[in-house]
């Protein structure tokens, strides 16, 4: 069974493509208007023109020397500051740091930054400090950006590469390599990747500080924010060496690692991070508006008899200390707030111990987000079902569950649909097709696809499940993987019985071979 959710994106991306032109070796990024950083304007790129996806492996899109600057500043793909295609940007490769200077360390820097709900599809690698001796940084942000890569991601590869990623999704059909195993052996390149926020989708591995004559590439992670890693296949093993290393942590040394596989995501290795502090809203998360409580978890005293107070900045301020505190110097792991609809909200803690001092903090707590921007419902239509006729038609319990977490503008409404059935003139019948768990009753042996919508007034997300129906017991036992018929059982009716016996005695002694 698999889960799609399907969100109404208020945004417009789009990015205009040069036109089609023939394959040219590079695309690089000039930057020849000083005011303006945008990609989607043609006077920044060079004489080759925009890059586009024109599936040329050597075609290379090429972020240089991108140190902003009043002369100098770094590419921007923003869907919310100009107007483009809604199919967003294309580029063959796209290479954030390409010299070929051997002379020294960030002897050239480059950036890229995508936000604001754009979108990036990449035909083919992403490499990130792929020059001897740069620094390249890819700055990613925004609940719906969106960078697709048809091949591999590579956090650095001869340089030092950096992604910074606070929001968005990032889909790898390939692998997550940080960093690259790269064919210097003389230079240690290295790779950071600092999940605080959004999801990077790996259909492949995850591959860190790979080495290469007896040189070790230095690659490192750290999860925040909500921040998810999803793998593709049972990865928990390669991952969870990965941390014993201690090359994966959580809040930079102040949370702990969620790892499963099969569990958060069926057939899928997922790895999120919670803070010590164990924030509540969650770290990151879409919450619904109105009265809520802010929650937390006090850490031991250093000494005994020792108290842990705390004070407790809130608001809609990204400066977190400007926004003004609903909890002083008091031991509680709680405060009641009141939540404005699309707001997105910062909270910290700092903390105190009696035992240690009561003027000077041990800890200066992480910045916490979250916000009450709509999401769209989850939908799960539960799990597919294979069964058969009995002499009558056959009835089958639907078992749909929706959550609704992102406080649209109104109630979850539900719609079970049949979308394929053997034959519509003998149709399935669903006893209540706005109940979350309805009777449907069906009667043509073959294969039914239901869908279960909900949708809150803003957004909707559907769901489907499957049943397929067989003539009888025999037949579906037949389907089922593993099957094997019982010796003796010569009609083939799963049971051998008088009938296989009289089948038996009526060709006793006859043959089908040749006697010539």
């Amino acid at each position: 069974m698999s889960k799609k959710l399907i969100c109404l994106i208020s945004f417009v991306v789009v990015l205009g493509l040069a036109g089609n032109a023939l394959a040219a070796d590079y695309r690089d990024w000039d930057d020849g208007d000083p005011d303006d950083h945008l990609w989607s304007s043609p006077s920044n790129w060079g004489p080759d023109g925009m890059p586009t996806l024109i599936g040329d492996n050597n075609n290379r899109t090429r972020i240089r020397e991108g140190s902003p600057g009043p002369d100098k500043g770094y590419p921007i793909l923003d869907a919310t500051i100009f107007t483009v295609d809604p199919n967003g940007a294309f580029a063959d490769r796209v290479y954030v740091g390409d010299s070929s200077n051997y002379s020294s360390w960030a002897s050239e820097t480059a950036t890229l930054m995508v936000t604001g709900g754009a979108k990036l599809t990449v035909g083919n690698d992403f490499k990130i400090a792929y020059g001897t001796y740069t620094l390249g940084t890819l700055y990613v942000s925004g609940s719906d950006t969106v960078i697709n890569i048809g091949q591999d991601l590579m956090v650095g590869r001869r340089g030092a590469g950096i992604l910074e990623m606070t929001g968005g999704t990032i889909n790898v059909a390939v692998d997550l390599r940080i960093p690259e195993e790269s064919d210097a052996s003389n230079i240690e390149g290295s790779g950071l990747l600092n999940l605080h926020g959004g999801t990077i989708i790996v259909g492949e591995d995850l591959q860190m500080r790979p080495e290469k004559s007896g040189k070790i590439r230095e690659g490192n992670m750290d999860i925040a924010g909500g921040g998810t890693l999803i793998i593709n296949g049972d990865a928990v093993s390669t991952v969870q060496g990965y941390i014993d290393n201690g090359w994966i942590t959580a809040y930079g040394g102040n949370g702990t690692l969620q790892l499963d596989y099969n569990v958060t995501n069926p057939g899928k290795t997922t790895l999120k991070a919670t803070h010590l502090l164990n924030p509540n809203p969650a770290d990151g998360a879409s919450v619904s508006a109105g009265s809520a409580q802010l929650q937390w978890t006090l850490p031991e005293p250093n000494l005994t008899g020792g108290v842990i107070t705390c004070d407790v900045y809130f608001g809609a301020n990204p400066d977190v200390e400007a926004n003004p505190k609903v909890v002083t110097g008091r031991a509680v792991e709680s405060v009641s707030v009141t939540l404005a609809p699309l707001t997105t909200y910062y909270w910290a803690l700092d903390l105190y111990d009696s035992s240690v001092s009561t003027t000077e903090p041990i800890m200066l707590g992480h910045i916490f987000t979250f916000n009450t921007m709509n999401t769209a419902p989850v939908v799960n239509a539960g799990d597919d079902v294979a069964t058969w006729l009995d002499n009558s038609p056959r009835v089958v319990q639907l078992d749909g569950v929706v959550s609704d977490e992102g406080g649209g503008p109104g109630p979850a409404t539900l719609l079970w649909t049949v979308i394929a059935e053997p034959n519509e003139l003998n149709p399935a019948q669903i006893s209540d097709p706005l109940a979350a768990n309805p009777m449907v009753t069906i009667k043509e042996v073959g294969s039914y696809t239901l869908q279960l919508e909900a949708g809150d007034g803003e957004f909707t997300a559907t769901d489907t499940m499957q049943i397929v129906l067989y003539a009888d017991s025999c037949e579906h036992a037949k389907n089922q993987e593993g099957f094997e018929l019982i010796p003796g059982d010569i009609n083939e009716d799963c049971i051998v019985n008088e009938l296989d016996l009289a089948i038996l005695e009526e060709n006793w002694l006859q043959w089908n071979y040749s006697t010539e």
